[in-house]
């Protein structure tokens, strides 16, 4: 390519079928999916999923260039996703391989307005993605890496998640900022047996930016208390401020630069390492790292009407990345986190309720009202000014 790319995206991506469905609330949705029963629905909605449609297309809509990397089959899912790909801007498929050996990774996602969504997965093609499949040098002459959901590629959780290590000390030896999503394993599955820990201790020293969901991280990092709440039919995401700051805490032990959790409607917690690892983190660290190091910050949500919930993780992530590679700080870059994973959610799919990145700021500075979000410890404190709530450091300074 002839001029810098600022965003390298690389991964998973796949077909989402949508049908269009009712608003339900938890107790019809579990009264109505059901063995035996027929629903009626509206028309599907096709659009692409996983981190490189959903986090890429982000990026490029919120005016960041940015080139996708992933593997398709050579079947009609694959000629759709780029199709759909290349609608939103000429030349953005051509990091989409080819793989004829394989099939199109899809989605059917059940998500009625009023519920969090139900994934039925295929991984087709996303199984034989590896390392080769990179260009190194296009890193070396971009700013920021990010790479979605290992979980659902086998190669890269396979032998003790061997591909992905060397994967992220490759693009990391480039100077680019590395970014790391991940998804929900299947328990049953391949994926949910593995050693999760294991790979997150031998990728993370490697990863600038982590950002899991709380359930993902979890289920990888605390299996029994995972299982504890699943059984008690409670959300992760119910969790105290205790837990996330143990997780934060353990997150940056593992050398991760920035931890970025998401939470669902409860938000997005941050936690960042010292002066020195932000100063490490890549061609997209902050001019002023001192203004990014050693916070632990925690955004409420915007309030919309959702219409569904498909792909906001990834838009949430898309905005944090974005206001990293404009050089925000730590505060702004919450809150345009949490500002673009609300637009995601007033649309059904994950892309049409994006907006520019001058659009989400201006709608942010707008009287734009936050979900309540109340924190019972005395070590969180409300900051007007940024609308986001502060932890306290160990001096008792608020950070």
């Amino acid at each position: 390519m002839s001029k810098p790319v600022s965003a390298v995206v690389a991964g998973h991506i796949c077909l989402d079928v949508i049908p269009i469905l009712d608003p339900l609330t938890e107790d019809s949705f579990r009264a109505n999916f059901r063995p035996g029963r027929l629903i009626e629905a509206g028309a599907a909605l096709l659009s692409t999923g996983g981190p490189v449609s959903n986090a890429g297309l982000a990026l490029h809509i919120l005016g960041v260039p940015t080139r996708l990397v992933a593997k398709v089959g050579a079947d009609p899912f694959g000629g759709i996703v780029r199709e759909i790909v290349e609608s939103y801007g000429s030349g953005l498929s051509a990091g989409l391989k080819v793989d004829a050996a394989t099939s199109t990774p899809y989605s059917l996602i059940i998500s009625p307005p009023g519920v969090d969504r139900l994934f039925l997965h295929h991984p087709g093609a996303a199984g034989s993605f590896g390392a080769e499949d990179i260009d190194f040098a296009l890193l070396e002459r971009s700013t920021l890496f990010h790479f979605g959901y290992p979980p659902l590629m086998q190669r890269m959780y396979r032998d003790g998640g061997r591909e992905l290590v060397e994967l992220f000390k490759r693009a990391r030896a480039t100077g680019v900022t590395t970014s790391l999503d991940m998804s929900y394993p299947d328990p049953s599955s391949e994926s949910g047996r593995v050693d999760w820990r294991e790979i997150l201790e031998a990728v993370l020293p490697f990863v600038d930016v982590f950002a899991p969901s709380l359930d993902e991280l979890l289920f990888m990092l605390r299996r029994h208390l995972f299982e504890e709440l699943s059984r008690q039919r409670l959300p992760p995401d119910t969790s105290p401020s205790a837990l996330l700051h143990e997780l934060g805490e353990e997150l940056r032990e593992l050398g991760v630069g920035i931890a970025a959790i998401k939470l669902g409607e409860r938000g997005l917690y941050l936690r960042t390492g010292t002066p020195e690892r932000i100063a490490a983190l890549g061609r997209a660290r902050p001019s002023d790292p001192t203004t990014w190091a050693d916070r632990e910050l925690w955004a409420p949500c915007f309030e919309v009407d959702v219409a569904g919930t498909t792909g906001a993780g990834d838009a949430t992530v898309a905005g944090l990345l974005a206001a990293l590679l404009r050089n925000l700080d730590a505060e702004s870059a919450l809150t345009a986190a949490v500002a673009v994973g609300a637009c995601n959610v007033e649309r059904t799919d994950a892309l049409s309720g994006l907006r520019s990145w001058e659009e989400t700021l201006a709608r942010v500075r707008s009287d734009w009202r936050r979900l309540p979000l109340e924190l019972d410890d005395p070590d969180w404190q409300w900051d007007r000014r940024s609308q986001v709530w502060v932890r306290n450091s160990e001096d008792g300074r608020a950070r």
